[in-house]
């Protein structure tokens, strides 16, 4: 899907990783030009660069770290997409600033992942600290300001960890975003999950959740699988 996108970014602040790959392939986003899609904790815009290769409609990407929006609004211009794509410099939970409630149709979030707790061991680099853990936006904060955006029937996608699957689905539905579909992720086969992808409906029906087939990312050689290569380099 991203084969022909230049996508800016830098070890020393923050590069995308497979995660992004997997939430902007697992989003269902509509082909036309009508929709409103925002990308929260955009980072280096990796997720709404790949959605402008599925749609036509507007995408609007919201990073708290200034280093990473630049890092974004630049590979926004390398690739031309400066009419479909937009940057907001700014905090989710300051998000109805700069967006309206209930206007957008799809909301995609890469968010940190790990409970910032007394033991925890935070990276010593600032910006994948911030990336990683929750310093500035917990579960509960995003999924309300993912719910404060979406129309009724909008959809929302997050990649996060399975260990946290339960407090995920209790998160969603206290703000009304109803479990729909979730996939498992695993390294190989054997090994447990280490990531999940889970789509949730704005006020949408308590039936029909259903849980997708595993993604296997890599093969017994460490090479990526079939559906992961695709995901990654395209259909070449």
């Amino acid at each position: 899907m991203q084969c022909d996108l230049e996508i800016i970014q830098s070890p020393k602040v923050f590069s995308f990783s497979l995660d992004a790959v997997l939430l902007g392939d697992f989003a269902q986003v509509p082909k036309h030009s009508r929709a409103k899609i925002v990308d929260l904790c955009s980072g280096n815009g990796a997720v709404a660069l790949m959605l402008s290769q599925k749609t036509q409609s507007s995408i609007i990407g919201v990073e708290l770290q200034e280093r990473l929006a630049d890092m974004a609004n630049r590979s926004i211009q390398l690739n031309g997409l400066e009419k479909q794509v937009k940057m907001i410099h700014g905090d989710v939970n300051e998000v109805k600033q700069w967006i309206r409630h209930d206007s957008v149709d799809v909301v995609t979030c890469n968010p940190p992942y790990f409970k910032v707790l007394d033991e925890s061991i935070k990276n010593p680099n600032e910006h994948l600290a911030i990336a990683r853990h929750e310093l500035h936006l917990d579960l509960q904060e995003m999924v309300k300001a993912t719910a404060f955006l979406l129309k009724t029937k909008g959809k929302a996608y997050f990649v996060h960890r399975p260990e946290r699957f339960l407090e995920i689905l209790d998160a969603m539905r206290a703000v009304n975003l109803i479990p729909k579909r979730v996939r498992f992720v695993y390294p190989k086969e054997h090994k447990e999950a280490n990531m999940l992808l889970i789509e949730g409906i704005k006020n949408g029906k308590e039936t029909g959740f259903t849980v997708l087939p595993p993604l296997f990312v890599f093969d017994q050689q460490d090479q990526y699988l079939p559906e992961v290569r695709r995901m990654i380099y395209g259909n070449h």
